[in-house]
């Protein structure tokens, strides 16, 4: 007989709820959760087909432990004693900072990814963390805090009510949202238009986001800041500039219009390829839209200017006084974040606190570039211990960083790796010990990361769709016992990390004035906490304390897990609204608007007005059906238009004469790949394009279907030198390649 049960998506940044078919304890089916208070039923491909992604045959199901240099199934006590011994052993000959950690996208999506890397980070005490933000996401975090002084106060344009959105670099019909998490993208964006909204698209390519868009500007790639940065000049310039409630709060205005100053529309227009007339347009539109927003993502953070970029999108926001204001780009406020401090001055954002080993790159946000782990491990310097153990947790990067090859042999170097990972892919494969999660209907699930960036203010949490299969060990455990094989607790009760966590959280609160429980016994706190797990009594704990929360009972209509429990579609927190000063931690207290190393790079921009590209420049590309490099393994996820071609525009084919569907040799820094070509407007000339997360064709891996269609792996045209200098984010964008036609035809039509 079979049943329904709530689950919460957690396979893109959208969030949607689901309804789940369940047949005994095995899911056979999703559909959309239309009472769901965020998603009221939307799904997308990647959803619906969760059971598939859920029933993956090639799933781990027992831990593997290398054994006379082979992966052999082992027990959990043996695989965590062989993590304790060595971790213990590096760490004991090399110190802290030889044992690397690499934390990859789906952590993100996990509630085990949202309350213990930080405590693994904080207890290993290593220097050498690496994560997928740096080939994503991190020059919104660096400029982020430059501006506010908060790396993770990331302001998101409120979708539902703005008059005027210019989105820049991302396709959000494919991707479903990135940095700002919005089920139901694709109806958002047409709701804006159906209210006479205006929606402009700036991207080298004709997405599907911007077939939908009144205007599309087919941008040369790597160019946004230019574009950005002539807008702001022409704001300055028109007296356009209108800060409305937010003059108070800013500071830099005339000093930021002098560094503006070199950046006129004529000047860029060449550069972007766009007419200086039309860059002009854009910046009026925006001073005159009654409610506007300007958002980027990874197309504008992948590039060599990305926090200028990233930076200037906010500027442009804040200019046109659309900052913190409906229908402009709001603070969204989570029902887990913390209890809110008064407004006021704050320690601020710094860069460069430390510096890899080999080519002296700054820290960023408490990480180094994921370009440079493979030098971390396989070169010797006088500076320090190469990274010689390495803990991986949900990461591929041999596929998402650049020059997996030389990744690939790296890995190979290490004394001891172990991951956290259910497939043995093209980076698990080499561990000594890989620990395998169950897959997502035995988990539960709340979006802390991704409730922060939500284009809504809601809490939802669902509790495990079906029991723990036998055998298998929550991933909550697995990280707690990981964090203490690692910390030198090997053995220790696994409940005792949250029970740390817990008196440490509360210990903190009640010596903190604006908190609700200031003064309080901290013991007879944790004693009223309520859950089933370790997990659920620290997701009480925090809404509790947090801006909705009873507050112990200071607040009692506000939220406790036991009332979230009881809203099984979730609860709807209301809409987007100002919050400032409050989110504002910088050293001033205000919105800084020129901070110094924004300043400081402004010259390369300026360099940049005379650069042209003398041939074809790659660009990356999304499909809806996929996420990275996870779900090539399910079939119903790949196929159709989720394919690994290349991109190229008509008049680049017939000047190069390459053929639709024959193979192309496409040649970059960092090596060379062979894909099929696929001709196609869709792409302006002088760039071509090829879809990341691909390149399963490695020995060693157990990804039976994704083996059967492997694609090429796009980063390994990449050798790692090019980066964003002040967030270290790796440049996967308008780099240039060369093309070979190799002659052999697929037939792709």
């Amino acid at each position: 007989m079979s049943r329904t049960a709530l689950r919460i998506c957690p396979l893109c940044e959208a969030t949607c709820g689901l309804a789940l078919t369940v047949e005994g304890t095995r899911v056979t089916g999703a559909r959309g959760d239309r009472e769901d208070v965020f998603s009221k039923g939307f799904i997308c491909p990647k959803g619906a087909s969760f059971a598939a992604v859920d029933a993956d045959p090639d799933r781990l199901r027992t831990p593997l432990v290398r054994r006379d240099g082979e992966l052999q199934e082992a027990t959990w006590e043996e695989a965590f004693d062989a993590v304790a011994a060595g971790l213990r052993t590096v760490v004991a000959g090399a110190g802290s900072d030889a044992v690397g950690v690499v934390l990859g996208n789906p952590n993100v999506h996990t509630v085990a990814g949202g309350l213990y890397p930080q405590v693994l980070l904080a207890g290993l005490r290593s220097r050498s963390v690496f994560t997928a933000s740096t080939v994503d996401q991190m020059p919104k975090h660096v400029s982020s805090g430059l501006l506010f002084g908060d790396a993770n106060a990331i302001p998101v344009p409120d979708l539902d009510h703005t008059d005027h959105l210019l989105l820049i670099g991302a396709n959000p019909l494919e991707s479903n949202g990135s940095l700002c998490t919005a089920p139901d993208f694709p109806g958002r964006l047409k709701a804006l238009k159906a209210r006479g909204g205006h929606l402009t698209v700036v991207d080298p390519r004709r997405t599907r986001t911007a077939k939908l868009a009144d205007r599309h500007l087919a941008i040369r790639p790597g160019t946004d800041a230019l574009l950005l940065a002539a807008m702001a000049h022409t704001l300055f310039a028109e007296d356009l500039t209108d800060l409305k409630a937010l003059a108070p709060h800013v500071q830099g205005v005339e000093e930021l219009r002098d560094a503006m100053g070199d950046f006129t529309p004529e000047a860029v227009a060449e550069a972007c390829d766009l007419d200086a007339g039309l860059i002009r347009t854009l910046a009026r539109e925006l001073a005159a839209a009654p409610a506007a927003a300007v958002y980027a993502r990874i197309g504008s953070c992948t590039v060599p200017h990305g926090t200028l970029a990233s930076w200037l999108v906010d500027v442009l926001n804040v200019l046109t006084g659309n900052l913190d204001r409906p229908g402009g780009a709001l603070f969204p406020q989570a029902a887990t974040d913390r209890t809110p401090r008064p407004a006021g001055p704050g320690r601020g954002f710094a860069l460069g606190r430390w510096h890899s080993r080999v080519r002296r790159l700054p820290e960023a946000k408490g990480e180094l570039p994921l370009s440079a782990l493979a030098e971390e491990i396989d070169t010797a310097t006088a500076e320090g211990e190469p990274v010689r153990a390495l803990i991986v947790v949900a990461a591929n990067p041999v596929l998402s960083a650049p020059d997996g090859d030389r990744l690939d042999k790296a890995l190979d170097c290490l004394d001891f790796m172990v991951s956290v990972d259910p497939y043995l892919n093209e980076t698990s494969r080499h561990a000594d010990v890989v620990l395998p999660p169950p897959p997502p209907s035995q988990s539960p699930h709340h979006d802390f990361a991704f409730n922060t960036l939500a284009v809504r203010n809601q809490v939802r949490y669902t509790r495990p769709a079906v029991p723990l299969e036998a055998g298998r060990m929550a991933e909550t455990e697995i990280l707690a016992r990981l964090i203490l094989a690692a910390t030198g607790l090997h053995g220790a009760d696994p409940a005792a990390v949250d029970a740390m966590v817990v008196d440490q959280t509360l210990g903190k609160a009640v010596q903190e004035k604006h908190s609700p429980v200031y003064g309080r016994d901290p013991r007879e706190l944790a004693g009223q906490l309520t859950g089933e797990t370790g997990p659920e009594r620290r997701l009480d704990l925090m809404l509790r304390l947090g801006p909705y929360g009873d507050g112990f009972g200071a607040r009692p209509d506000g939220l406790t897990l036991a009332r979230l429990l009881a809203h099984p579609h979730g609860i709807d927190l209301g809409p987007l609204r100002p919050r400032l000063p409050q989110p504002l931690r910088t050293v001033s207290g205000k919105v800084e608007l020129l901070p110094a190393p924004i300043a400081g790079d402004l010259p390369r921009l300026r360099a940049a007005l005379r650069e042209r590209p003398a041939g074809l420049v790659l660009v990356g590309r999304r499909h809806l059906r996929s996420n990275n490099s996870w779900m090539h393994n399910v079939p119903a996820l790949t196929g159709g238009s989720n394919r690994c071609t290349l991109h190229i525009h008509p008049e680049d084919a017939a000047r190069l004469g390459v053929r639709d569907g024959a193979d192309v040799r496409v040649k970059g820094a960092g090596g060379e790949v062979v894909a099929p070509a696929e001709v196609t407007d869709a792409v302006r000339p002088g760039v071509v394009s090829l879809p990341h997360g691909w390149g399963h064709d490695r020995p060693g891996t157990r990804l039976g279907h994704a083996a059967t269609a492997p694609g090429v792996n796009v980063n390994q045209l990449l050798d790692g030198s090019l980066l964003d200098p002040l967030s270290g984010n790796a440049v996967l964008n308008g780099v240039p390649v060369e093309l070979v036609p190799s002659g052999f035809s697929r037939g792709i039509r």
